[in-house]
């Protein structure tokens, strides 16, 4: 095999990145048509607006043949979609492009670096465990129906917010996350779903303070797909009141599916959360995709047993 360039992802190739991911990934799902993989969902071409110095491709003669994209989420780091053309498997691309997002994770002074694999592919453990990833929990992908069964007025939602409120919404939100694990900061996820039409962020008020707000994707060309909501981020303050909140912000999850006119619910939840996870299933949810998360260092970070966190590195 001729070497192997690693590069920044250039604006002209995104429609030839998301073909690689749907064929990567349908390919080693064995899909009988690979490249219809997660369908009118989304990733590469929001990442890449959202980062664009932080999403790497691999080529080979002038060929795209690989893709992956760092997310920057304060002193937190996770990398992904790691894509590779099912042609150059094996053939050590995605260490190159796994070495790139490590970078950007120096860069940064990330504290905490993660990701989403198969649980059951021994082949993605031993990837990543050269780069020091180690294995955690399952991270439980969930969805529910929702349908409206009374009328709902949803108004705490970023969209709505003026600029002055937008500031101090961030700001808040920084405290909050801070507070479940020092540096953690959405910031900027925020201001991309926003900013790129993908969703909204509810938010929940207490008193005059944030106590929970959750990052959402909704509709086809986002990461929710089509009739689905999505929650990206979801957190509540820690505190004895820590599971009731959770479930007020999940009521407002549930709200703004209805509001938007889906009728899916879909969140992911860390089982080292577990008292998350099992409220998550009294009320309805169900596992639709089981993965593991690994770890850099190997430490708990924000998924430990008295967070109430919704979140999901893929």
């Amino acid at each position: 095999m001729n070497k192997v360039s690693i590069r920044l992802l250039q604006a002209n190739e995104l429609a030839a990145a998301d073909h690689l991911f749907r064929l990567a990934f349908g390919t080693f799902l064995k899909l009988p048509e690979p490249t219809t993989f997660y369908g009118d969902t989304a990733y590469i071409a929001h990442r890449w607006k959202t980062d664009p110095n932080a999403t790497y491709a691999a080529e080979i003669d002038g060929k795209l043949i690989g893709c992956n994209f760092a997310i920057n989420w304060g002193s937190f780091g996770y990398f992904g979609p790691l894509c590779v053309h099912p042609d150059f498997w094996n053939q050590g691309v995605a260490q190159h492009l796994i070495g790139s997002a490590i970078a950007s994770f120096t860069e940064w002074n990330t504290q905490l670096a993660g990701l989403f694999t198969f649980a059951e592919s021994p082949k993605h453990h031993a990837l990543y465990q050269k780069f020091g990833f180690r294995l955690r929990f399952l991270t439980v992908i969930a969805a529910k129906p929702v349908q409206q069964a009374q009328p709902i007025s949803l108004v705490n939602r970023y969209s709505h917010l003026s600029e002055d409120e937008r500031a101090q919404t961030l700001k808040a939100s920084y405290q909050l996350s801070d507070f479940i694990y020092e540096g953690l900061d959405l910031s900027q996820e925020i201001q991309a779903v926003q900013a790129q039409g993908l969703g909204d962020t509810v938010l929940l008020w207490n008193d005059t303070s944030l106590a929970g707000f959750a990052i959402c994707h909704y509709g086809a060309g986002t990461e929710a797909g089509s009739n689905t909501c999505y929650v990206k981020f979801g957190a509540v303050r820690s505190g004895s009141n820590a599971g009731q909140l959770f479930e007020q912000l999940l009521d407002l999850c549930e709200a703004l599916t209805v509001v938007q006119g889906m009728s899916r619910l879909v969140a992911g939840v860390n089982t080292s959360r577990d008292e998350a996870y099992r409220r998550l299933l009294a009320r309805g949810f169900r596992s639709e995709i089981i993965g593991v998360a690994m770890h850099r260092p190997n430490e708990p970070g924000f998924s430990r047993p008295d967070v109430f966190v919704l979140d999901d590195w893929r």
